[in-house]
């Protein structure tokens, strides 16, 4: 997927960026390309377990931008508010008179069945995962139509209808899947306006606060990728050439987008050398070599259980 352009003085709003994977794709825009930068954000003050307030965050993708304070706008925005969105909107464009790209990333999860998910959670994660992006979407498009090469950006799934990613979550997966279906559907409605909607998902677990504290500790931290891999690929979604068709509609995986454009993808695994990284939900084709390297993994195992009766004999032996 070679890049078309650079995000050279692009101005670029992204929601949830305070942390994780927002924040790290604000620092890998802001690292080669002299762009403009707007987080929203609800995280002004230090969470006890979630570490960075969307003012850390500005201060971080400063440092990656050369210091340029001036390049860097955070927005306290709930994005459940129509008029905290508009609002974010209007000073993003009395700032820098003009917005080029929205990224979708702000988003809530609770993995809960039916009978444990309350329904002030199930509201919650509505009306962030789809509503707020339907909304910040909406309250961005006068501006979008206006911009050469506009991009809407969005982190949600690939619409698989497979039972198994609903029964354990239904909830959770109705509301990944209402961001989803906003990509499928703005793709062709501002297809005439050469506005790219795609969406990006990471095919393994990746490391963020989220894993660390609600889907599985450190075990599963230490069997993710890093931040850099989505980083990176969004990245490369971002420079494409927003009019030609090919670049619209897209569900987009994170080493799929990466394949020919890195040396190799293990370079963003938590543990250098780690093998087979656990797959993230909604993915059900592994990723290249997963399937020859668990195999290796099995028969090293069942190597291992032949082998205990001769090790126990031979200690046996020398008592």
């Amino acid at each position: 997927m070679p890049a078309q352009r650079t995000l050279r003085d692009q101005v670029i709003v992204i929601t949830g960026a305070s942390r994780g994977i927002g924040l790290a794709i604000a620092k890998r825009c802001a690292i080669d390309d002299q762009c403009k930068i707007a987080i929203l954000a609800k995280t002004t003050e230090p969470h006890p377990t979630l570490p960075g307030t969307i003012y850390t965050a500005a201060k971080e993708i400063e440092q990656v931008n050369g210091g340029h304070s001036h390049c860097v706008l955070p927005i306290v925005c709930d994005i459940r508010s129509e008029e905290q969105v508009q609002s974010a909107i209007d000073q993003v464009v009395k700032q820098w008179g003009r917005i080029d790209i929205l990224i979708n990333n702000a988003s809530a999860i609770a993995m809960t069945g039916l009978e444990q998910t309350p329904m002030k959670r199930y509201d919650l994660m509505h009306s962030i995962n789809g509503r707020g992006t339907f909304l910040c979407s909406k309250l961005a498009l006068p501006h979008l139509k206006k911009s050469k090469n506009a991009h809407i950006l969005t982190m949600s799934p690939p619409l698989n209808m497979d039972a198994r990613w609903f029964e354990l979550h239904t909830a959770y997966t109705m509301a990944k899947y209402n961001m989803s279906m906003c990509t499928l559907g703005l793709s062709e409605e501002l297809k005439p306006h050469h506005i790219a909607v795609n969406s990006l998902w990471p095919r393994t677990s990746i490391a963020t606060a989220a894993v660390a504290n609600v889907l599985g500790g450190d075990a599963l931290m230490n069997q993710s990728r890093t931040v850099d891999i989505v980083a990176e690929a969004a990245y490369q979604i971002l420079t494409l050439d927003s009019s030609s068709e090919v670049n619209t509609g897209n569900f987009f995986i994170d080493d799929e987008v990466l394949e020919g454009q890195v040396p190799n993808i293990d370079m963003y695994h938590v543990i250098p050398g780690k093998q087979n990284p656990s797959l993230d939900f909604f993915i059900d084709e592994p990723y290249k070599g997963y399937l020859k390297q668990q195999k290796l993994e099995e028969e090293s195992r069942a190597a291992e259980l032949l082998m205990k009766p001769q090790i126990a004999q031979i200690l046996h032996s020398h008592l």
